[in-house]
């Protein structure tokens, strides 16, 4: 009798823990909605050894906590520009707010401003985005990739994670001024991918 309370009594803890993290955490993942994203002097140089992209870019980026009851704490967040799977964008120059508190069913916006000058590419990516930006006022297609880190709080419980949220931006572009680039804004409303 006394090896089965042994037995069970662990097994009970973890099951009444998994039971506590599924009724508390599990259901309130964040959502992210692109408000607005505006292209600016896109240019692409594809020269016969090396090929070049610059641009800027402003993004306003909402983030909803849908949880009744835990606030999050974001940690940090990352942001990468690519084209295709390719990096055309380090990390955001200017996050903001770059660390913040959120309550429990509120909305909060963070701004991201990329701005590549020259930043190297392969010449097909370069080329493939050199064909998006001819076809008059077609799109350009970009992805917008976001690393946060957050802490999930309730009471005296607390869960990290590392949620990636993952947004496709398909700007309509025209041309911009006699200096060959491009540019355009989204209209606001893209729902964006948030994977735990």
């Amino acid at each position: 009798m006394r090896c089965c309370c042994r037995i069970l009594a662990p097994l009970l803890s973890a099951g009444l823990f998994v039971l506590i993290y599924w009724a508390i955490f599990q259901p309130h993942h964040i959502r992210a909605t692109v408000d607005s994203a505006t292209l600016s002097n896109l240019t692409v140089s594809n020269g016969s050894s090396t090929a070049a992209v610059s641009y800027h870019l402003a993004i306003s980026l909402s983030l909803y906590n849908p949880s009744v009851r835990v606030n999050i704490y974001y940690d940090t967040i990352d942001a990468q520009l690519r084209f295709r799977d390719a990096v055309i964008g380090p990390a955001a120059n200017d996050t903001s707010p770059s660390e913040f508190y959120q309550r429990r069913k509120t909305t909060d916006v963070v701004k991201l401003e990329f701005a590549g000058r020259g930043v190297g590419v392969a010449g097909d990516v370069a080329g493939e985005l050199e064909k998006e930006m001819k076809k008059g006022d077609g799109p350009v297609s970009l992805e917008l990739d976001v690393h946060v880190r957050v802490r999930y709080v309730f009471r005296i419980f607390k869960l990290r994670q590392k949620p990636k949220i993952w947004c496709l931006l398909s700007i309509p572009v025209k041309a911009e001024g006699q200096g060959g680039g491009v540019g355009g804004a989204l209209p606001p409303g893209d729902r964006c991918r948030v994977k735990y």
